[in-house]
């Protein structure tokens, strides 16, 4: 699983860092009838969105998914079996890196602010936690997902047997380690000030997936009205 596109300018270092970022665009949108991945939402790809948000966190940003024309946004990893959906292109991504964690987003998750990821990886270092969610109104969500490198060969192999669900690959690579699924409530992040979103959005918005023409316009509403609130 090689890197396509060689280092984005000025944007990597030629020293493997302790943490990468991951962009998941793999799939095949069809419920979008187009490429998710470059579909406009405020003038800018949803790729090209999702590699800044991975940055401002302090992440350098690779793309998972096989497309080479996503390579201009950032380095592309080559899943090794395409259409094995979202912890195929986890498992992908995870071999491609030697850093010892990794943070993935959804590339139709336009509205998610980079604070939560800054804090999510602060505490899976903190806790050394294999796997950090995090949860909204008491659902917890399977992306964004900070993951221990070690969950590799636990995450293969649900895939492999067939298991290709991320949230339950997730607790059974926690729980083989030895641990839990580590769950931060979005809700306390927000009201301590801990996590916040330079917008203004709420944070229920922020998990707004845009897999629609629908909710690719709801997303452009709610942007527009954070805005100018």
């Amino acid at each position: 699983m090689k890197p396509m596109g060689g280092l984005h300018p000025g944007t990597e270092s030629e020293t493997e860092p302790d943490a990468a970022g991951f962009v998941l665009a793999g799939g095949d949108s069809s419920r979008m009838g187009t490429d998710k991945a470059l579909v406009l939402f405020t003038g800018r790809p949803l790729a090209a969105r999702a590699v800044s948000v991975l940055r401002e966190a302090g992440l350098t940003a690779s793309i998972a998914g096989a497309r080479s024309e996503l390579a201009s946004f950032a380095p592309v990893v080559e899943d090794s079996k395409p259409g094995l959906g979202p912890l195929g292109g986890v498992c992908s991504a995870l071999a491609s890196t030697a850093a010892g964690w990794a943070v993935f987003i959804p590339v139709d998750l336009p509205l998610l602010p980079a604070s939560l990821l800054a804090f999510m990886l602060r505490d899976a270092r903190t806790t050394d936690a294999v796997v950090t969610l995090c949860s909204l109104n008491g659902f917890v969500q399977s992306f964004p997902v900070v993951l221990r490198r070690e969950a590799l060969p636990l995450l293969k192999r649900e895939l492999v047997a067939g298991r290709g669900g991320c949230f339950s690959a997730f607790k059974v690579a926690a729980v083989d380690l030895g641990q839990s699924v580590n769950v931060l409530p979005v809700e306390l992040l927000v009201n301590s000030g801990q996590v916040t979103d330079p917008c203004g959005l709420q944070a229920v918005d922020w998990f707004l997936n845009v897999n629609a023409e629908e909710d690719l316009k709801r997303a452009g509403v709610i942007r527009l009205k954070a805005s100018v609130s």
